[in-house]
């Protein structure tokens, strides 16, 4: 991309987080930066045009691509933020509950990539980013149904990359690991509850939130995206953070049953 004139970014999920710090680093190189939250936020004073909007909402997309298109002209970058989590056993979530879960994570990316890539297309020109997770590469036990969302991402990024190159376009994912946000307090909470899983899920709970608290700041996430969205030739996956990057090469390169006995050692499952 050109980073002396780097364009226009949109940003999901910007209200807080890693999508906050994100909408913040790319004012540097200088990107007209666009954010966006399900719910109406203050006017902000530092340069980020906040804009509503429900990534589940078909017309509430397309208003949002609208808009920017209207006041900017363009779309450059997309960056694909917004998500929510859920904790718990796979046999303790209704159909409904996973289903909303992949409207948010899955399909709310399907949505607005779709929105964007007419402009993008038109334009020759585009980079679209899709924050993912180091669960998009390994299992996650009492996080299946959160950990297949970003497994989904996965394929469907790396599908979709070999179909845009010809119009100038990329897709990239960027995979943290644990990051400091407020994403722990936000997670879902499994709808049909069984007394079997108790003590495993509230170990998870606990374990989850330790790690959350030790975890990457989202600046380190941030700078990640930035690094990935300036790049001329840009590669798939940007592991963000330490721990992102160790469990990356460990997927990679250990033998699959000496990962299996390790990763069931550090949730504390029975080997």
């Amino acid at each position: 991309m050109n980073t002396t004139n780097p364009g226009v970014a949109l940003v999901t999920g910007a209200s807080s987080g890693i999508g906050l710090a994100t909408a913040k680093a790319l004012q540097i190189p200088g990107f007209q930066v666009f954010g966006t939250s399900r719910r109406a936020v203050a006017e902000r004073s530092d340069g980020i045009t906040m804009l509503t909007c429900d990534v589940t909402d078909d017309e509430s997309v397309a208003k949002l691509v609208e808009r920017v298109l209207a006041e900017a002209g363009r779309i450059d970058l997309l960056i694909n933020n917004a998500g929510m989590g859920l904790l718990g056993a796979a046999e303790e979530s209704s159909t409904a509950q996973a289903q909303a879960l992949f409207d948010v994570n899955v399909f709310g990316v399907l949505r607005m990539t779709k929105a964007v890539l007419p402009a993008m297309r038109q334009q020759r020109k585009g980079r679209i980013i899709n924050v993912s997770s180091v669960l998009g590469l390994i299992p996650a036990p009492y996080s299946a149904l959160y950990a297949s969302t970003k497994h989904a991402i996965e394929g469907y990024s790396e599908s979709l990359d070999h179909e845009l190159r010809t119009f100038g376009i990329r897709v990239v994912l960027v995979e943290p690991a644990f990051t400091r946000t407020a994403f722990e307090e936000n997670l879902a909470r499994p709808d049909q509850l069984l007394d079997v899983y108790d003590a495993a899920r509230a170990s998870m709970n606990v374990a989850n939130k330790k790690a959350i608290e030790t975890g990457d700041a989202p600046d380190i996430v941030a700078r990640k995206i930035v690094e990935a969205a300036a790049a001329v030739v840009p590669k798939r996956r940007y592991a963000a953070g330490k721990m992102a990057g160790r469990i990356s090469l460990l997927r990679r390169f250990v033998p699959e049953s000496a990962f299996d006995r390790s990763l069931r050692k550090q949730f504390r499952l029975p080997i």
